[in-house]
């Protein structure tokens, strides 16, 4: 039975005019909050809307969210909020930054995606830009679009080279969702459901813990199972912003290189300055030999990821096929355009800079705070501008959120629970911003603590 797609044409359409219009009147935006509930619930995830637990404690669906410049988003009926949570990592430099909107439209008006037959500039500039920049040896890239795929790349990759095929990983680690990145994933509650998983052998080991992972090397090497790779994040996002003991990356590294396995550094989220360096083992001068790329890496503009290794790993990318991995969509004209921006403002810019002196700025009052509240908090930690809340329980750090986000400011727990919530602002957050936040915060730890 054929559809009649008459409404498809008219709805599509009266969007289109709405996307053109900076500003819409209040009963337009009272409708657009109506229809986004109706959408997501009837042919998104209707779980979305009743797990956004920030905005479900201050009114049915609070915010919808409609523009942004900076550190401050504004919802669709014009309210405005501070973000403190950057997307996760990928708003690195705010909403919109002008500097990457610009290099995009520039794009745009020319050509918005290669014919991936003939040789588009932009993805060769982006390569060597990511050699220029990334941490030691490391001289090709491929681009995807998410930080799943930069993740899978990397573990074909290492199974390609290597010729082995166990990894050794962290528990509480997040790598994606992907069925690949979801074997190395260190949380029962995403890789239980889907059931059998790569097919290789994964092994987790304590974040933080060297002796586990020396361990594991020498139990694999005893049993004769050949290890791809030990990949880590340099320090876990998802996790709670945990850093590792100063001895953790040099001492998987030595060990590594002492049994012949691949070092794997996914700074999907660490990446680009977010912890105060621009690369998050930079911190302690450790060079891996394959790196994964995502999140700021567009600007906050444009999806765009990448796996990048040394030239004598990338040889199995080249021969005897060229072909052995590709992607119709990405590393596309756009998405490099604004990753080539966003590299260039983050290094004119000093982003590692700014968010190790803003993050300083915001741990010496967060930790204040930790002893004057502390029947509520159980500890701070993290780097840079990837702060980790880590409340008593989870009920708290609910309390937490919601209270902030009745306030004007927007963060969020891990994807699982609240018991830790993450102050992760995009790295051009102003000092007078902060300030607000922090004293946003303190009210809502009088009124959760009262």
């Amino acid at each position: 039975m054929s559809k009649d797609f008459k409404h498809a044409i008219e709805y599509s359409k009266k969007w289109i005019d709405i996307m053109h219009q900076e500003r819409v009147p209040e009963d337009v935006g009272k409708w657009i909050i109506d229809e986004s509930k109706h959408n997501f619930a009837e042919h998104f995830n209707k779980g979305w809307l009743e797990y956004r637990k920030s905005v479900t404690e201050v009114g049915d669906w609070a915010c919808t969210e409609w523009t942004g410049r900076g550190a401050i988003f504004e919802d669709v009926l014009g309210r405005k909020y501070i973000d403190c949570l950057g997307g996760y990592g990928m708003m690195d430099h705010g909403w919109s930054h002008p500097d990457v909107v610009a290099a995009v439209a520039a794009q745009l008006r020319r050509t918005p995606m290669p014919s991936q037959e003939l040789i588009d500039p932009l993805r060769g500039v982006l390569a060597k830009l990511m050699a220029d920049i990334t941490p030691g040896d490391i001289k090709y890239s491929f681009f995807c679009a998410s930080g799943t795929e930069a993740i899978e790349g990397a573990i074909k990759l290492a199974k390609m080279y290597s010729k082995k095929s166990a990894f050794i990983v962290a528990t509480k680690a997040f790598h994606g969702k992907t069925m690949g990145s979801l074997s190395m994933l260190g949380k029962a509650d995403y890789r239980v459901p889907p059931g059998l998983l790569y097919a290789g052998q994964v092994y987790h080991v304590p974040f933080g813990d060297a002796a586990a992972v020396e361990r594991q090397l020498d139990i694999c090497d005893q049993v004769g199972i050949g290890v791809a790779a030990v990949m880590m994040e340099p320090i876990q996002g998802e996790a709670g912003a945990i850093v590792p003991p100063d001895d953790f990356w040099p001492r998987i590294r030595k060990a590594t290189r002492d049994h012949g396995v691949l070092l794997i550094a996914d700074e999907v989220q660490t990446g680009l300055g977010r912890t105060g360096a621009l690369w998050g083992v930079d911190h302690w001068g450790v060079e891996p030999d394959i790196i994964a790329v995502a999140k700021s890496l567009g600007g906050g503009v444009m999806p765009i990821s990448s796996f990048c290794s040394t030239e004598e790993i990338w040889q199995v990318m080249m021969d005897p096929n060229p072909f052995i991995h590709t992607t119709t969509t990405g590393g596309g004209a756009l998405a490099c355009s604004a990753a080539i921006a966003a590299i260039n403002v983050v290094l004119r810019d000093d982003y590692p800079k700014q968010a190790r002196e803003k993050g300083k700025h915001f741990m010496d009052k967060l930790e204040v705070l930790e002893k004057k509240y502390a029947n509520i908090y159980d500890f701070i930690c993290g780097k840079g501008l990837l702060i980790g809340q880590h409340f008593k329980d989870a009920h708290v750090g609910y309390k937490v959120a919601a209270g902030l986000f009745k306030r004007g400011v927007l963060v969020a727990g891990t994807l699982t629970s609240a018991h830790t919530v993450r102050i992760e602002p995009p790295i051009v957050i102003e000092y007078e911003q902060i300030d607000e936040v922090l004293n946003r915060l303190e009210d809502t730890l009088k009124e959760v603590s009262g």
